[in-house]
């Protein structure tokens, strides 16, 4: 396929990429000869992290994880062996295979591999804001999702109504994910406890309602519809799990309150988010949200973009 790129620009984004490349893993200490001064190369850290975090995990799952030579990893993991790290085992499922482990050694080596790295990525996020670091994860998602996308199978999930339980789950998952994804601090959790609580002090079931998405019998996504005045809704806390993200769960949930919303006779939704919460922003898009209002906002510990969307029913 012919690419509609100028040579000069293609060659200037090629050299911005393997600059960053150079200065990203100069900063992480990936090319020491021994990974973040530890006693083991990159490879054998890799190899040592994906043992640690597999319930199971034979060498075959480390060469398609890894992208590695077969005889590379067959001789990482002989070397490993040798020094305690890594033992293997048959296979409970399959006694063709077997299966890799690490032993008591291997996981005081793990956690303090873990340590270091963490220690190292920690200092570079605490020069930092919280804008920053969230703008820097977000980057880094981007980049991952985007030259990457993940290859899943679509997952078989269900909405149903709240019961006893979860507005708790609601409020303390809101609290977390926000912290972790986009810095936020712990004033946005108390807005969706209060949320929340007015939602079940005041609930009215004609005209109000939340759904929980499950996956497995596990919550993975939530929303409110609530009324705002006798003829507009609002629309509330919409959150989807990481885990659950790209299988249409808040697509489901956006309808669901549509759908509920007519039902209920209300002539119109709205529903208050932030410019940087780019993938809500699109499912409100494509349900035929539009954006009415826009207005810069110190809240949550970081400088934002409230928006105000609507759908006329």
């Amino acid at each position: 396929m012919k690419s509609n790129i100028s040579p000069d620009h293609l060659e200037g984004q090629i050299a911005a990429i393997r600059s960053f490349s150079r200065y990203y893993t100069r900063k992480l200490g990936i090319i020491e000869p021994k990974l973040l001064d530890s006693p083991w190369t990159l490879q054998e850290a890799r190899i040592i992290y994906e043992i640690a975090e597999r319930q199971s995990c034979t060498a075959t799952d480390l060469v398609r994880a890894l992208g590695l030579d077969a005889g590379f990893v067959s001789r990482t993991l002989q070397a490993l062996q040798r020094r305690q790290i890594v033992a293997r085992k048959p296979s409970k499922t399959d006694r063709r295979a077997t299966e890799l482990a690490l032993t008591a050694k291997g996981r005081a080596a793990f956690a303090d591999l873990d340590s270091r790295s963490r220690g190292v990525v920690a200092t570079l996020l605490d020069k930092l804001d919280a804008g920053e670091r969230a703008a820097i994860v977000n980057a880094m998602t981007t980049i991952e999702h985007t030259l990457e996308p993940p290859a899943r199978e679509p997952a078989s999930f269900l909405l149903r109504s709240h019961r006893p339980g979860d507005i708790g789950w609601i409020v303390s998952r809101h609290g977390a994910v926000y912290a972790q994804e986009y810095g936020w601090d712990i004033s946005f959790e108390a807005l969706a406890a209060e949320i929340a609580a007015q939602f079940i002090r005041s609930y009215d079931p004609a005209r109000e309602h939340c759904w929980i998405a499950e996956i497995g019998g596990e919550p993975v996504g939530s929303v409110f519809l609530v009324k705002a005045s006798d003829e507009a809704a609002k629309l509330r806390l919409l959150l989807v799990e990481k885990k659950a993200r790209g299988f249409g769960v808040g697509r489901a949930l956006t309808e669901q309150c549509i759908h509920f919303a007519r039902q209920a006779g209300y002539a119109s939704i709205t529903l208050w988010t932030q410019s940087i919460l780019l993938a809500a922003r699109g499912i409100y898009q494509r349900a035929g949200f539009r954006r009415v209002k826009e207005e810069k906002h110190h809240s949550f510990g970081v400088d934002l973009v409230g928006e105000t969307w609507e759908l006329k029913l």
